[in-house]
Order: structure tokens, then C-alpha cells, then sequence
């Protein structure tokens, strides 16, 4: 997992008033106040905060944070436990990460039909598996797991499986899921608030107690996603770079899967103990984000979580690292494209330290004006490469990243790395960097607060990292104090020989475990049964809430420039910056090389500025610019502060007009589309959502295949390209605008934006013909653990009045984890770690829908995760109580439901391309009112039941039972190179 750090933060407690005089106004101005709402709460709050953050401190040590964010009736949660796979056992790695699965399992009152007889067999089976984990010899350790596995069948008959998922998505609630990571766990909901008060009550059951129902077929869901783990090189490299620089702390001893030797032998006692240990409100924070009131809603969570018993909690003491003094080299082999990092050692968060690499991080690499971005990736001296810095408790690392070009070695780019830091070291970087880049922190920032769910992911990373919320409010601040002889002092003692370098070089993976179908008789789902919880809980009324839907004509404003060109505009009400876009209804279907000249513009200057000098205009004003090209659409596009449009506007068409052809800079470009196309060859998702999908759907006439080769690549005119740039403003073209101030905006493009009085008419776009689909299977050998299939079926072309049952279809069938695709393949059988199926509708109203389903699982349990799910596609399993779950879930949801901001106009485009003019949820959300089980079962045998598939299939071939392949279809291994149609046909081999 790539951990991406928000400027995020915690409150003073307290606040020395008796200060001395030398203290700063800034200091000031980020004040601690202690205050108390209407109910008689203390709360703290941080002047000049822009989040409007209160944070609660409960009688039991609950921290709770609330901020206010009206622009839609929802509520970002979050539960965070100050506990991850840090403080595993260390005989029991992984434990933190596998009691995240089970606390979705229930309490003695969630989940269970009769809780005394389930627990008698629960206790018996922690039991067996205490037996089980002291337990040497093999043949007596699988006679214990057999009765285990025997046990469990009986258990499950008092089991109702997911009842916790069937309860939130009751509310309408979306995202629910958790992570682990080293110091964290994290529970995840966003709820429509007007269902707080059901959500509370659910929640301060769950916390309440720990009950380890369907342990086996879970940690065989844990064993999936070790194994996807084990097939994802990325992972690999970044676990053996913790290696290298944390040797002793758990950062980079205690993986937070665990390992497979762990997992194979689990302690249900320790797994408890665990929970009894730091899930204690102490030791936890609930963050609540969204349409909320203050007084009202810490109440409720005082009634409830306030209830909670206060334990004390004491974390271990954890190894100290010494320094490291030269480099340490590390190596990771597997399939995917080679690749370098070096990462430093760093103190951690709260510290000084945390301030100057930021800085230095961004001088480095900010995506646009970095020494890096422009020394490396812009004069494309390497295929990518780039940098980010992480800070956890203890210690932090800054990691630096990079792709080899063709023909270049690993360690020509780990030098190309360390030069970009010792011209960090020497200095080499203008004066106003930091100034732009602290304005760069400002912009995302401001970005990151007027999104719910960002600016509660701050606030719980601020409360798992201890760190005061004032001085976070006040961290760009700090920043602009560093100056730039600050930020050399730093690079030149912090980057040294004191580095990890992990080179990921393609070839066999020798580490590899493989792991054994352990043949897990599938238990009892209970579909049909609900716990009495569940029942009470079902009976709490909530307050309704009301959709509201968009009038598109009168939510989108009109003008137009001096020239006649349309343009739409929504105001931004929130904040001072913009986004412009000038669109072209003509794309790559339109002209192939369209896509290729869009991209080449990246690498060109003009006779007024180099290609690096554009840039660092662009990052002076806080701009950004893009020209972008998708099949049917092109834009020409600009964002960020308001203010400086008009100068950013004036750059934009500056290089538009007057961009210079480098044949350099475009051979340069051509070898790192070349060693892109080779680098893409080996990712596993690429070649299943990319290549066989598109093969699968299309046969050989598709745009993925419709590409320029080699030689066409190599024998164009880079002047062709910039003509065709440039040529796009003499054609038919429209603007829209999302900002303040619309009659400076327009005032700005009649000023920049010149067009001929005369626009041209597109041409007529290249057509893609979709194929029936139907015993064909198409097969890639990989090198992985688990193996990957996706089933594709072409349905009738798209059909407005068929949106509301394919929804709820959606939501009841295929997705979820209550969702009756992913309880039969997961939860019952645990022959998958993802499962799921849906009726995708076409994006544009002349093309087709298409019944899609996905299976990932290990090789040997491949035979019955497709009969599985092809018995789930013929004949639906109909649960009433499940069917109106769905139902009531799918209405919430949509009520819940704000299209704002520029998504109005966005939304509106998408809905055109299917003929749809108004906001099409209000017949969806009357339709799916008035739904019964009948309806749900007449489009599952009009749409679904029946359908004959190809099936796309990426899996080592060593691995793969083809004779079970086989029953669904012809079997057809496919060339790479001709599924993306790399090479000429004469040179590739089927």
C-alpha cells in the first residue's frame, strides 16, 4: 500500500497565554481555545482554522473530531484504533490485519440466530485451533484441521453471515471497508446523516466485544490476499526496501499480511487478547466529516460510545534503528517492468525534520517544476522517476523512484537519481521555489479541505500520529520561514551513503509460498434469517430524506465570446480557484496521431521560452495546463488560482500558437511510448482489463489495437505533429468554466483565445464494431500465484428504462460484501479474495451492455470458483429480506446522492452521450420504489440467465487446469504483442 501523507494534524491541549513577548503573531494566530457547546461539551478549537474543526475529548478518552461540510447530506466516518501490525505478537504476525476482517463479523448479539449454542462450538473451535498451532506433526495437524473445518459447518448453522454489511447498507451507506497499516486500523463508512443515530447504535455494538465466527473461510480470504500480495511486484520491492532500512524496528520486520507460516497457524486467544488490549476508547478516535450539528451529534456519540470502558493501554517500546553508513542493496525478481528506488531514513512526524524534506521533496519533484521533473522526466532521460516522503511514528523515509528508457541499466538511473539530490545539495535550484512550492502545499490543501472525505482522512491521521491540529493548521506557515541556504544545510547532512537502493529486475520470484487448497466444506450463509439485533435494528426509524435532483439547463449557465464560441459556466462558491476547459468534439477515432501530437506537446518550447522555461512559468502562477485526447473528445485545459487565469491563459496560447518541433525531444518521446508499450506487456491488470478485454469484445478491429507501430512511429514528421496542435483551434469548439467571475474569464479568452471567424467541421470518426461473444476463452500465461478470470457477455444496446433495475440489480447480485455473488464465492465457499459480477450499461446510447463478472483466486481452486460462479449466473438466488435490503439501500443512496460543482456539467455531458437530458435518478429512484422481487428476477432472466461468455483468463500455466478451461468455451492462448497489436502481424506468432 502507498501511503500518501496529508498535511494532516491534532490540537494543543493547552496554550501558554503567559507567553513571552517574542513569541510570533503567527503563533498567535493559531490559538488553542477551550470551549463548551450548548450541552455543557468541552471542546477545542484552533483559530483561524479553515476546517472549523471541533475536537471532543469523552469522559472514557475518545477523542472525536467534527468538522461541518453542507455541500451534501452525508457524513464521512471513520473509527480509528491506534493499533496495527507494529505491535503483532511476534509469533503471530499479521494478527492486527486479520482482526480488521473479523470485527466485520458481529457481536454475540450481530450475527447470530442462537448466540449460546454458536458459542459453544466457537469456543470449541478456538480451542482446536490452539491444538492445531502447537501441533508438529503434519497428518495430526490436518486431522486437526479437518475437525475444525467440521466444526465450523456446525457453527455456521447459528451463523448469519454479513449481517454487519446487510445493517449499513441498510442506511445507504457507501465505502464500507477498513484498512491496517503499521500503526493504525481504520473502519470506514460514509452515511446519509440523517442516519447518525442508527449508524451510533450499530457501530457502539460492534466496538463492544470481539466474536470470531467464520474464522476459517475468512483467514482463507487472508491467504487470497497474501497471495495477491505475492503477485504484485510493487509490493514486493517496497517490503524489501522497509527491510533494508528498518532491520530491527517492526516497520520493516513485521509485514502487515504476516507471514505464511503465521497465518497457517493462528491463535484465536491471541487474536482476543489483542482486541481486549487497544480497542479501548482511549486508545481510539471517531471522526465524523459532513452535513452535521455540532451539539446534537456529540451528544449522541457521548450516549453511545460514551459508554465504552476506559482501560489502561501501553504500547510496547520498539527497537532503535542505528544509523545506517553505507549503502544497503536490496533485490526483488518478478514479472513486471525493472525498476530502482533509494529511500533514506528519516526521523518522524512532529519533528523538524518532517519540515525540511518536505520542502526538499517538493524542489525535487512537485509533477511539475522539480529538478527531477525537469531534468529527468521532461528531457526524458529516463522512461519515469520521481520521489515522496512518508512519516510515521517512530522514523520516516524519503523514497525516490525510477524506470529505466531502453538500453539504459538500473544503476544509470539510480546516478541520474543522486544527482538531482546533490544539485538539492549544491543549491541548483531558483529562489522562488519555495515560495511556489509552499503556494503548490496551499493549493492541494485547499482542495483536500472542501472534500469530506480527504479532510476527515487528515484528522485521523492526525490523531494515529499524535500530532497537534494548531500546529498543522499553521504548517505552511513554518514552511515559508525555511529559506533556501535551510534546505541545502539539510540535503547535504541527511543525503548521504546512508540509503537503501532496491532494484526490481524482471525474472523468477524464488521466495514465492505456495499455498494449498485446504478443501473448506462450505458453511451456512443463512440468507434467510436475520440475528433479533438485526430485526430491532430494522424496526429504527430515521427521519427521511428527500432526493434532490438537477435541472442541467438551469444549473449550467450560458454566455458567449465576442467571437460567437459557447460558453458554459457554473460559479464556484467556495473558493478562489478555477478549472477552464476548451473542448473539441473530435478525438483519436477521429485522427490516431491526434493522441500522439497531444502527448508530444509536453516536450516542446517555443521561441520565447525552452520546454523547462514553460514550466516554471506555469508553476510561478500556481497553474496547470493539460491538452488531453480521449476517442471522441480533445481539450486544452487550465486550473488553479483564479486570479492568475488571465497571465496563465496568455502562456497557454503563447505555446499553442508558437511551440517549436524538436526532432530530439520527439525520438526521445517515440523510444518511451516503444518501451511503454514493452513495460505495460507486463502488468497483469493491463493485460486483462486491456488487452484480452478489448479483444474479447472486438476481436482484432479495436482502438487498442488501432495503434501506430514502430516504423509509423519512427518515419513521422515531428512538424506534422505541432500542425495538427495547432490546427485544432480552427475547428468547431466549445468552453466551459467553473469558477468566480465569468465576465473576466471571458473577457480573458477574447483577449487570448484568436480563432478564425470561420471554424471547420470534424471529420467522420473511425467505427468500432462490437462482436457477439460466446465460447471463446482466451488465455495469458503469467507468473503469479493466483490466477485471474473475467466472464464478458454482449447484452441488447443501451435502454434508459432498463438504468433502475441494473442498479438494483448491481447492489443486490454483484456488489458488495453483502452481495449475494461475493457471500456464495467468498464468505461461504472462500474460493476467492474478490468476487463479483455486474450489468455494466453502455456509456454512449448506440453501443452495447455488457454482463461482466471477475473471479481472483488461487490456480488449484480455479475448477470451483467457476462452477460457483456460473451456477450464480444461470440461476439467482432470491433472498426476500436481501432483495429489499438492496432495495432500500439503493434508494438511500440516491436520495443521499448531490451532483455539484463542476460535476453538473460533467454529468450532463456523460448523460448527452446517451441521449438523456434531464437528471435521469428521478426515474430511476420512482422506478426502484415500486420494484418487487418478480421484476429483479424477470430482468435477471432477460439479461443475465443464459448469456454465453468469453472468459479472459491470466494464470501461470503451469498452474492452470485446462481441461476445466476447456467446458466453458474453446481455449485460445493469445501473443501479447498481437492482443495489442505491437508488431506487424507477419512478426507475431499466435
Amino acid at each position: 500500500m502507498k501511503y500518501i501523507k496529508l498535511f494532516a494534524l491534532v490540537a494543543f491541549v493547552t496554550f501558554a497565554y503567559s507567553c513571552k513577548t517574542e513569541n510570533s503573531n503567527k503563533d498567535l494566530a493559531y490559538a488553542v481555545e477551550s470551549k463548551k457547546d450548548a450541552n455543557g461539551f468541552s471542546y477545542e478549537t484552533v483559530a483561524n482554522d479553515p476546517t472549523g474543526l471541533r475536537l471532543y475529548t469523552l469522559d472514557n478518552g475518545l477523542k472525536v473530531y467534527l468538522s461541518k461540510n453542507s455541500d451534501e447530506p452525508k457524513i464521512q466516518t471513520y473509527i480509528a484504533v491506534r493499533a496495527g501490525s507494529n505491535y503483532d505478537p511476534k509469533e503471530s504476525t499479521g494478527l492486527a490485519h486479520y482482526l480488521e476482517h473479523m470485527v466485520f463479523k458481529g457481536t454475540s448479539k450481530i450475527g447470530t440466530i442462537d448466540w449460546e449454542k454458536e458459542k459453544a462450538y466457537l469456543d470449541q473451535i478456538s480451542d482446536l485451533y490452539e491444538q492445531h498451532r502447537a501441533e508438529s506433526d503434519p497428518d495430526k495437524k490436518l486431522a486437526i484441521y479437518k475437525k475444525i473445518d467440521e466444526v465450523s459447518l456446525e457453527a455456521s448453522n447459528y451463523s448469519v453471515a454479513n449481517e454487519y454489511d446487510k445493517m449499513t447498507s441498510s442506511l445507504g451507506a457507501t465505502g464500507t471497508n477498513a484498512h491496517t497499516w503499521f500503526e493504525e486500523t481504520i473502519y470506514k463508512n460514509k452515511i446519509p446523516a440523517n442516519e447518525l443515530d442508527k449508524w451510533l447504535t450499530l457501530e457502539n455494538e460492534r466496538f463492544s466485544e470481539l466474536v470470531l465466527r467464520l474464522f476459517h473461510t475468512e483467514l482463507e480470504a487472508v491467504f487470497e490476499e497474501f497471495n495477491r500480495g505475492q503477485d504484485n511486484d510493487g509490493r514486493k520491492s517496497y517490503a524489501a526496501m522497509l527491510e533494508g532500512l528498518f532491520p530491527n524496528h517492526p516497520y520493516g520486520q513485521q509485514s502487515t499480511i504476516g507471514i505464511a507460516e503465521h497465518l497457517k497457524n493462528p491463535s484465536l486467544v491471541d487474536i482476543n487478547n489483542y482486541f481486549d488490549k487497544y480497542y479501548v476508547p482511549n486508545n481510539m478516535a471517531m471522526v465524523l466529516v459532513g452535513d452535521l450539528d455540532f451539539d446534537s451529534t456529540i451528544k449522541k456519540v457521548n450516549e453511545t460510545f460514551g459508554t465504552l470502558e476506559k482501560k489502561e493501554v501501553e504500547h510496547p517500546t520498539l527497537p532503535k534503528e542505528e544509523p545506517i553508513t553505507s549503502p544497503v542493496v536490496k533485490e526483488v525478481f518478478g514479472p513486471t517492468a525493472e525498476s530502482v528506488s533509494i529511500a533514506f531514513r528519516s526521523q518522524g512526524v512532529n519533528t523538524e525534520e518532517e519540515k525540511l524534506m518536505t520542502v526538499a521533496d517538493m524542489i525535487l519533484a512537485n509533477g511539475n517544476a522539480g529538478l527531477i521533473d525537469l531534468n529527468l522526466n521532461q528531457k526524458q532521460a529516463v522512461q519515469y522517476a520521481g520521489c515522496s516522503p512518508t512519516f510515521l511514528n517512530d522514523y520516516g523515509y524519503h523514497s525516490f523512484s525510477g524506470a529505466p528508457k531502453e538500453g539504459q541499466t538500473l544503476d544509470e538511473v539510480k546516478d541520474l537519481l543522486l544527482e538531482q539530490i546533490e544539485k538539492l545539495k549544491k543549491g541548483e535550484f531558483e529562489d522562488w521555489m519555495i515560495e511556489a512550492v509552499v503556494n503548490d502545499l496551499k493549493l492541494s490543501q485547499t482542495q483536500q479541505y472542501e472534500n469530506s472525505t480527504a479532510l476527515a482522512s487528515m484528522y485521523y491521521n492526525a490523531f494515529i500520529h499524535h500530532e497537534d491540529w494548531a500546529n498543522k493548521v499553521k504548517f505552511l506557515d513554518d514552511l515559508k520561514k525555511v529559506t533556501k541556504q535551510d534546505v541545502m544545510d539539510f540535503a547535504n547532512r541527511f543525503y548521504k551513503d546512508n540509503y537503501v537502493l532496491t532494484y526490481k529486475r524482471k525474472g523468477e520470484d524464488k521466495s514465492i509460498v505456495k499455498v494449498a487448497n485446504p478443501g473448506i466444506t462450505p458453511v451456512n450463509l443463512n440468507r434467510d434469517k436475520s440475528s433479533q439485533y438485526m430485526q430491532n435494528f430494522n424496526t429504527l426509524e430515521s427521519e427521511p430524506l428527500q432526493p434532490k435532483f438537477v435541472d442541467y439547463k438551469e444549473a449550467i449557465k450560458e454566455t458567449t465570446m465576442d467571437n460567437g464560441i459557447k460558453v458554459s459556466y457554473i460559479e464556484n462558491e467556495l473558493n478562489d480557484l478555477f478549472e477552464m476547459n476548451i473542448i473539441f468534439d473530435m478525438g483519436s477515432d477521429h485522427d490516431k496521431k491526434l493522441s500522439l501530437a497531444v502527448g508530444y506537446m509536453e516536450y516542446l518550447g517555443t521561441d520565447k521560452y525552452s520546454a523547462e522555461d514553460i514550466k516554471k512559468e506555469f508553476y510561478k502562477l500556481g497553474i496547470k495546463y493539460y491538452v488531453s485526447s480521449a476517442p471522441d473528445k480533445s481539450y486544452v485545459g487550465l486550473n488553479g488560482l483564479k486570479e492568475n487565469l488571465p497571465k496563465g491563459l496568455e502562456l497557454l496560447e503563447h505555446l499553442w500558437a508558437n511551440a517549436i518541433p524538436d526532432v530530439d525531444a520527439y525520438n526521445s518521446y517515440v523510444d518511451q511510448i516503444l518501451k511503454g508499450r514493452e513495460d505495460g506487456k507486463t502488468q497483469k491488470s493491463n493485460i486483462l482489463y486491456g488487452g484480452l478485454m478489448n479483444y474479447g469484445k472486438y476481436g482484432e478491429n479495436s482502438r487498442l489495437r488501432n495503434i501506430m507501430q514502430a516504423n509509423e512511429l519512427k518515419e513521422i514528421n515531428p512538424q506534422t505533429l505541432v500542425d495538427i496542435v495547432k490546427d485544432l483551434k480552427n475547428y468547431k469548439q466549445r468552453v466551459f468554466y467553473y469558477g468566480k467571475d465569468v465576465n473576466a474569464a471571458v473577457a480573458a479568452l477574447n483577449t487570448n483565445h484568436i480563432v478564425p471567424s470561420e471554424l471547420k467541421d470534424y471529420s467522420e470518426p473511425m467505427v468500432y464494431v462490437e462482436k457477439e461473444t460466446g465460447g471463446n476463452v482466451y488465455f495469458v500465461d503469467y507468473d503469479m500465484v493466483q490466477s485471474e478470470m473475467l466472464f464478458l457477455a454482449k447484452g441488447e444496446p443501451f435502454k434508459a428504462e432498463n438504468m433502475a433495475a441494473s442498479t438494483l440489480f448491481n447492489t443486490y447480485f454483484g456488489g458488495g460484501l453483502s452481495s449475494i455473488v461475493f457471500q456464495e464465492i467468498r464468505e461461504s465457499k472462500s474460493l476467492a479474495y474478490s468476487a463479483w459480477s455486474s450489468y455494466s450499461n453502455a456509456s454512449k446510447k448506440d453501443d452495447s451492455n455488457y454482463v461482466m463478472a471477475y473471479i481472483g483466486t488461487q490456480a488449484n481452486k480455479m475448477p470451483q470458483a467457476v462452477e460457483a460462479m456460473m451456477e450464480l449466473m444461470t440461476n439467482m438466488p432470491e433472498a426476500e429480506e436481501q432483495f429489499n435490503a438492496a432495495k432500500e439501500a439503493t434508494l438511500k443512496k440516491l436520495a443521499a446522492q448531490r451532483i455539484t460543482k463542476s460535476n453538473i456539467f460533467w454529468t450532463y455531458e456523460n448523460l448527452k452521450e446517451l441521449g438523456i437530458e434531464n437528471d435521469n435518478r428521478e426515474a430511476m429512484y420512482n422506478t426502484i420504489k415500486e420494484m418487487t422481487m418478480d421484476d429483479l428476477r424477470d430482468f435477471f432472466n432477460s439479461n443475465i440467465s443464459g448469456e454465453t461468455y468469453n472468459v479472459m483468463v491470466v494464470g501461470n500455466k503451469k498452474d492452470i487446469d485446462f481441461k476445466s478451461l476447456g467446458k466453458l468455451g474453446k481455449v485460445q492462448e493469445m501473443d501479447i504483442d498481437y492482443l495489442f497489436n505491437y508488431e506487424k502481424p507477419e512478426e507475431v506468432k499466435m
